[in-house]
């Protein structure tokens, strides 16, 4: 099989010839410090990984952006890279700070100051339609690799997920907050995050995606409740698998953090897939085997490999057996692609090439 052919087989809870082995996105600062800036691609033939292409293209018209204009500004910070973004508007100019280091960003300064400014949003928020053209291009050249994207988030920085956008943009503790105080708010802002998500949606016809990818960490239980989860997070993100679904395209569920309490309510969701398996030693909650065991019959699994102990200070001989524990743990029957929980920054080469040499030897009988 091609490494395409083994990803989808697998996402199709089906057994490929042998374990499937990928990873996320590939962190900038990985290439530039372990592989003299590769590009993705590179980095997949380097690594024996089957390769994935990340392809995303967010289009908007002249008159939308009339109305939504962004305005960036690079301010002077003495540790961090900082960029403050103005989305000026005909009613009022809502405001954004992002920061950066070598690693990564993050917002430090979120968008809602006032929850009224979600009429704004409602107002004069765009939404994007499908870059069909870049898409299909992409999916010619790259026939080799898993085609995958994501359902937009918000324009300047957030999450796939209707509940994590708006943690993005109004703050994450906040935001738990309001569902206690102001429930009714809380709803009516995931309304107008979803329907902006699902007009993108519309915009999909004959784009040749073979997965996207919604959620985000804000949702895993390490950050919120199971009952959270059920009142405010699966209600809007379930009709968006639905209907990307109806799309032709396979949807993968990512949730990095803790989720052994809501296994079940997040494959009652309906996506093909579910990601990331994340590992008790790196902060998750994950049990393979049982997780396997409970919903490995209903999706597809991505991850549960622990790239923070055995992608550096070990030897190849120890990251070979975490491949095969987690072979052993969730490969029966296929339906399980191994790959590290999430993002990874410093790791050894030689350890990734072991991972992927070892996954490749690992063969359903």
């Amino acid at each position: 099989m091609t490494g395409r052919e083994r990803l989808l087989t697998a996402l199709d809870r089906k057994c490929p010839d042998r374990l499937p082995v990928t990873t996320h996105h590939i962190m900038e600062y990985f290439l530039n410090t372990y592989m003299g800036g590769a590009d993705n691609q590179q980095f997949f033939k380097e690594m024996g990984l089957d390769p994935i292409f990340w392809v995303e293209d967010f289009q908007y018209s002249e008159e939308q952006k009339e109305n939504w204009r962004i305005e960036k500004e690079v301010l002077s910070d003495p540790k961090y890279y900082t960029e403050k973004y103005y989305i000026h508007t005909p009613a009022k100019t809502l405001t954004m700070v992002l920061q950066s280091n070598q690693y990564t960003g993050w917002v430090s300064e979120h968008l809602l100051k006032e929850k009224k400014d979600i009429e704004i949003l409602e107002r004069y928020m765009p939404s994007p339609k499908a870059g069909k053209e870049t898409i299909n291009r992409a999916a010619k050249e790259h026939s080799d690799c898993l085609i995958r994207g994501s359902i937009p988030s918000f324009d300047i920085f957030g999450q796939p997920g209707c509940w994590q956008d708006l943690a993005c943009i109004y703050g994450i503790q906040d935001l738990i907050m309001e569902t206690f105080d102001d429930p009714e708010w809380v709803e009516e802002a995931l309304k107008i995050l979803q329907k902006r998500k699902l007009e993108y949606i519309d915009t999909l016809d004959g784009c040749q995606y073979d997965i996207l990818e919604l959620g985000g960490g804000d949702a895993s239980t390490t950050v919120i409740s199971p009952g959270i989860f059920d009142e405010f997070v699966a209600p809007f993100d379930t009709p968006i698998i639905k209907a990307v679904q109806e799309k032709g395209i396979r949807v993968v569920y990512h949730t990095c953090g803790g989720m052994m309490p809501i296994l079940e309510n997040i494959a009652d969701m309906g996506p093909n897939a579910m990601e990331t398996f994340t590992p008790v030693d790196m902060g998750g909650d994950v049990d393979l085997a049982e997780a396997k065991r409970r919903i490995g019959h209903r999706v597809c699994m991505i991850g549960g490999f622990d790239q923070f102990h055995y992608f550096t200070e070990c030897t190849p001989e120890q990251t070979r057996k975490k491949v095969r524990e987690c072979f052993e743990a969730a490969g029966e029957g296929g339906g399980f692609i191994l790959s590290p929980s999430d993002h990874f920054f410093d790791a050894e080469p030689e350890l990734i090439r072991a991972f992927a040499d070892e996954a490749a030897k690992c063969i359903y009988k």
